[in-house]
């Protein structure tokens, strides 16, 4: 099928939010995959955002444009994923808002399948599904389900589930969509707690759903809804996974989750009693299984005394020096003050 090209006057019925940074040769096989959907009736825009590259990413993005694509593209100069992914959501047009990583590649029916679900479901204010990997080598024996988080894959089966306050499953922003006006009672994604660079272990996607929930609102998994994402060799290391999971107690420290933190023990150096018992019980598992010779049960161990160690380092220098920091769940972020967020004519 030919890319859709652009109607300057019609108003899209989705509109697709890529936030992209120094990653032109991967975002032009995600723009591809984007605009190559298979024969659809919906009108949809794609909005780049590129978060200051240096590469050739705004060429990419104008090629497209003269290809007649319905390609917008956004220069957002404050450095953070999120940053960049509430500068699309202040420019689409569209009542539905969907997102995408740049280094993903959706399936050709992605778009029918977003609109179809919001259609079939009236009640529901977000939909999100598979994120499946493109291994670039065979991964290593230990690389099993049970680490997915750092690589940031997600399958959750092939039922559809709600997603509620009672049902908290985490959906991932990397394949992901929304009714617009969700971010009118939620707020946008915030920025305390977001990627920057290549930072590893950040919470904005949680911190956000939490809000969600707090609101009471309805999402659902959809598991016909399929990304897939590059899994480079870097991402395969014990290194890497053990620098995602103590950034990720680092997060997770700050963004201080109502249920987590709740103690009917105590605290000390401001930590819930039930963490420290949980660092001990992680740490005697650690130990069983290096004395048996289990190096994969070992590690896995291994990553939830370094979320531990992020978490108890955070919140003992906060500790010591107080520092201000973000609340439990985030207040809504209102078109908040980042006004130099420029959209080139298109």
């Amino acid at each position: 099928m030919n890319p859709p090209t652009r109607q300057m006057n019609a108003i899209p019925d989705i509109s697709v939010v890529l936030p992209t940074y120094n990653r032109s040769a991967n975002l032009r096989r995600t723009l591809a995959s984007v605009l190559d959907q298979r024969a659809t009736t919906r009108r949809y825009e794609v909005i780049v955002v590129d978060n200051n590259s240096t590469d050739g990413t705004r060429t990419e993005v104008e090629n497209a444009i003269t290809r007649g694509a319905p390609v917008r593209y956004v220069l957002e100069p404050n450095q953070g994923v999120s940053y960049a992914r509430n500068a699309g959501v202040r420019v689409a047009c569209a009542p539905l808002i969907a997102f995408v990583d740049d280094d993903v590649c959706v399936d050709r029916d992605w778009i029918e399948t977003i609109c179809r679900a919001f259609e079939q479901h009236p009640d529901l204010d977000c939909v999100g599904g598979k994120v499946l990997p493109a291994w670039e080598a065979q991964p290593p024996p230990w690389l099993t389900r049970d680490h997915w988080a750092p690589v940031a894959l997600l399958d959750f089966g092939d039922t559809a589930r709600g997603i509620n306050a009672e049902n908290r499953l985490c959906l991932l922003t990397a394949n992901f969509a929304c009714r617009r006006e969700i971010f009118e009672r939620v707020g946008l994604f915030g920025t305390e707690l977001q990627r920057v660079h290549d930072g590893i272990g950040s919470m904005e996607d949680h911190e956000w759903l939490l809000r969600f929930w707090a609101a009471g609102r309805q999402g659902m998994y959809v598991p016909e809804l399929t990304a897939i994402t590059d899994v480079p060799l870097r991402r395969m290391t014990r290194g890497y996974h053990r620098r995602w999971h103590s950034g990720h107690g680092h997060y997770f420290a700050l963004v201080r989750e109502p249920e987590f933190e709740a103690s009917t023990r105590g605290r000390l150096f401001d930590i819930p009693a039930h963490v420290y018992r949980a660092a001990i019980q992680n740490a005697a598992c650690w130990l069983v299984r290096l004395c048996r010779g289990d190096s994969a049960g070992a590690f896995l161990f291994e990553t939830r005394l370094r979320f531990l160690m992020g978490y108890f380092r955070t919140r003992v220098a906060d500790y010591i020096r107080p520092v201000r920091r973000p609340a439990a769940v985030l207040p809504r972020e209102s078109e908040d003050p980042q006004r130099n967020t420029r959209v080139a004519p298109s």
